[in-house]
């Protein structure tokens, strides 16, 4: 007997049709002689539409408020496909994340898992319960409702696979599984049948939107064993591992991410010690920064950019306004009118050129490049917004991937 953790997303469920499905699924996987834990998020566009609400009531509403508002999203959601497979005759428990023994620190709105108490699963699995789990939420210290973060219903399931020693973490959403870009961008995009835990986290930070980066991370490290697979179409998805199969696609996929602002602090003095500054004060903010260039220092002088996600623009943008004259900076310049690209692979590492056939793709394509960042299996690009689409279209064909 396998025990299978099975996680549905907004998508998955965002009807009565949708959730009838989903029963569907979950019923064929425990009839299958499986015990089962199904991890849901909130139904379609619940969780935006909870936010519109709070901001008619209170546009600075505190984050423990905003928790305890966003988590009823996928406490819905748990009740009613537990409805569903009631009316299929199957026995089944729905509980919150805090019912489940979800318990987390007290960063609310962004809550991380520090443990799961797993009595209350394990005793429901022993009744040979089919266990349904609010994801996206847990408990603190505090005994206060908290969520994770957008996606996080996908760490949630991860969690609860590892801490129960799950034979199989499925991710079902509305794609069939991860592809080497986005298919509603590149028509010939096409599913992978397997990728590493190493690209597959890459591509989830670089804006490919199949799985919660912080998933992958938990994966990896407890290695769950994961497959991404479609609720709507039944045929095998894309499974994660530590390590795949040689093949000869140095390239695993493509990704863009319009979610990027690029700050500029110009002629900065040319002196020890102003990276450290600038970069520990927003470090100190919990911003996160990802490519830096900084010119080569002329007349005294050298110029410093950066990225951030659009949503901490205005953060960034403040903090560095307020040491600008301690950095004794000519100006600052702003342009969130820009979008990161990158391709991911762990083939690269030992293949020279692969950047190069990256930036005659783009050349040829006449898109100008503005940032350059590297790593082992990735190369990102920061390029003007409105390119970045065909940027995506024109390096996948370079790569024939």
């Amino acid at each position: 007997m396998s025990l299978i953790v099975q996680k549905f997303g907004g998508s998955s469920v965002a009807n009565a049709e949708r959730l009838r499905n989903v029963a569907s699924i979950v019923g064929e996987t425990y009839s299958a002689g499986n015990n089962v834990i199904v991890v849901v998020s909130a139904q379609g566009d619940t969780t935006d539409d909870l936010l519109e609400k709070a901001a008619e009531i209170n546009p600075h509403a505190s984050k423990r408020e905003m928790d305890v508002l966003l988590s009823t999203g996928e406490q819905q959601s748990m009740a009613l496909l537990a409805m569903a497979l009631e009316a299929d005759g199957l026995p089944v428990v729905s509980l919150t994340g805090w019912q489940a023994g979800v318990q987390t620190d007290a960063n609310y709105g962004m809550a991380r898992i520090r443990r799961i108490d797993k009595e209350r699963i394990e005793s429901e699995l022993g009744k040979k319960n089919i266990v349904i789990v609010a994801g996206f939420q847990g408990v603190n210290r505090y005994d206060d409702v908290t969520t994770l973060g957008r996606g996080g219903s996908d760490t949630s399931a991860v969690a609860l696979a590892a801490a129960l020693h799950a034979d199989l973490c499925q991710i079902f959403t509305d794609v069939e599984g991860v592809f080497t870009a986005d298919p509603r961008l590149v028509p010939n995009a096409h599913k992978l049948d397997e990728i590493t835990y190493d690209e597959m986290l890459e591509l989830a930070s670089l804006g490919a939107q199949v799985l919660h980066n912080r998933s992958v991370e938990m994966a990896k490290k407890y290695s769950v064993k994961m497959e991404v697979l479609s609720s709507l179409e039944r045929k095998p998805g894309t499974i994660l591992k530590e390590v795949i199969k040689m093949e000869k696609m140095l390239i695993r996929g493509v990704a863009r991410d319009n979610n990027v602002a690029r700050i500029s602090l110009v002629e900065v003095p040319d002196m020890p010690g102003v990276a450290f500054k600038l970069f520990g004060r927003l470090a100190a903010n919990n911003i996160n920064v990802d490519i830096i260039l900084q010119s080569i220092g002329r007349d005294g002088t050298k110029d410093i950019s950066f990225t951030v996600s659009r949503s901490q623009k205005q953060a960034a943008m403040d903090i560095v306004a307020e040491i600008k004259e301690a950095l004794h900076a000519r100006d600052i310049i702003c342009d969130d009118n820009v979008s990161k690209v990158s391709i991911v692979g762990a083939g690269m590492e030992s293949n020279p050129g692969v950047a190069a056939k990256m930036f005659e793709a783009l050349g040829e394509a006449n898109i100008n490049i503005q940032m350059i960042s590297t790593s082992e299996i990735k190369i990102s690009v920061l390029i003007a917004l409105e390119e970045a689409d065909h940027a995506v279209q024109v390096i996948h064909d370079a790569f024939d991937l």
